[in-house]
């Protein structure tokens, strides 16, 4: 895996994801007054016959979207993350309890976002998805990958979730490498037996620094970029329990219910290993910008890394 270069926010590969399936005649693209920001807006110019705007009317465009499926299209819908939550009903009765495949992302999710302050920033929406049967819960780590699992999305049965992030990070994959992802099946991006560091979205770069500075003590982590929080690998976690013997999970989301809640819900009914989670305690996010955020909340590289020291003295023998 080459190291992370000049990329884009994972929202612009959700936009250009849309455009590389735009030709397949089921696919539609339904909006809420947002497409500027979720970057859908590249193809309702391509493709303006097939896209929809539904104003500032998030439960509506959930139901739009699962009388679209409903007829046999592909809808994906996209707002922020945070508005997604508005339609949660609409979400769960509508489109999920009758098994409607219906592609949802939602935009600048997490403390990460910054300025727009807690009420704009989701730190809920990965839990809440997960908990809606028969759902799938995706959190791409960079341009390129949410380009790629957008794609995938073309040919993936039931209603999923995916949350992109507002600002630019560096790349994890490369053109070639990226090719590799698929659904439900995560990534190691850096292999070790020490410690494993299991990331979604923005934090797998940091992941990959504090595996760095582990490597300077002479610890060696491995990461894995966990896209997929539902259906969870657990092939790949129990293989890494074997291995390493202990985890750290890190997240711009909640503890509670998220990427950790996941690990946490396996790891107590198979093979046990200790788990320490970086991601938002019980509080809300507040405004500012991205970096002091992440500072503030506990979200960076050497918050990763001490946990993975704390793992490693937990771990039996």
């Amino acid at each position: 895996m080459s190291a992370p270069s000049t990329g884009g926010a994972s929202r612009d590969g959700y936009g250009s994801g849309l455009l590389r399936i735009a030709e397949d005649p089921r696919v539609v693209v339904i909006e809420a007054d947002l497409g500027k920001s979720t970057k859908s807006c590249h193809f309702r110019t391509k493709y303006p016959s097939k896209s929809f705007s539904m104003g500032i009317a998030e439960q509506n465009m959930m139901l739009v979207a699962a009388g679209m499926a409903a007829s046999g299209k592909i809808p994906f819908a996209s707002t922020f993350a945070i508005f997604t939550e508005r339609a949660f009903e609409q979400i769960r009765n509508g489109i999920a309890r009758p098994g409607l495949t219906v592609h949802i992302c939602g935009s600048h999710g997490g403390i990460h976002t910054g300025t727009d302050g807690s009420s704009a920033q989701s730190i809920e929406d990965l839990a809440i998805y997960r908990t809606i049967p028969g759902m799938a819960v995706l959190h791409p780590c960079d341009d390129l990958s949410a380009e790629e699992l957008t794609v995938q999305l073309l040919n993936h049965d039931g209603p999923t979730y995916m949350r992109t992030a507002r600002n630019k990070i560096g790349r994890i994959y490369d053109h070639d490498s990226v090719r590799e992802l698929k659904i439900g099946r995560g990534s190691i991006i850096r292999r070790g037996n020490d410690v494993c560091i299991i990331a979604c979205g923005v934090m797998v770069s940091q992941a990959l620094v504090a595996a760095d500075e582990l490597a300077d003590s002479g610890i060696d982590a491995a990461v894995i970029d966990m896209h997929t929080l539902k259906p969870l690998d657990t092939e790949l976690v129990d293989s890494m329990a074997k291995l390493c013997g202990c985890f750290v999970t890190a997240e711009d989301h909640s503890v509670i219910g998220g990427l950790g809640g996941a690990l946490a819900e396996h790891l107590s009914t198979g093979i046990t290993a200790p788990l320490e989670m970086v991601g938002v305690r019980d509080e809300f996010g507040q405004s500012g910008e991205s970096a002091e955020l992440m500072l503030k909340m506990g979200l960076t590289s050497e918050d990763i890394k001490n946990s993975a020291l704390k793992a490693i003295s937990r771990k039996s023998g």
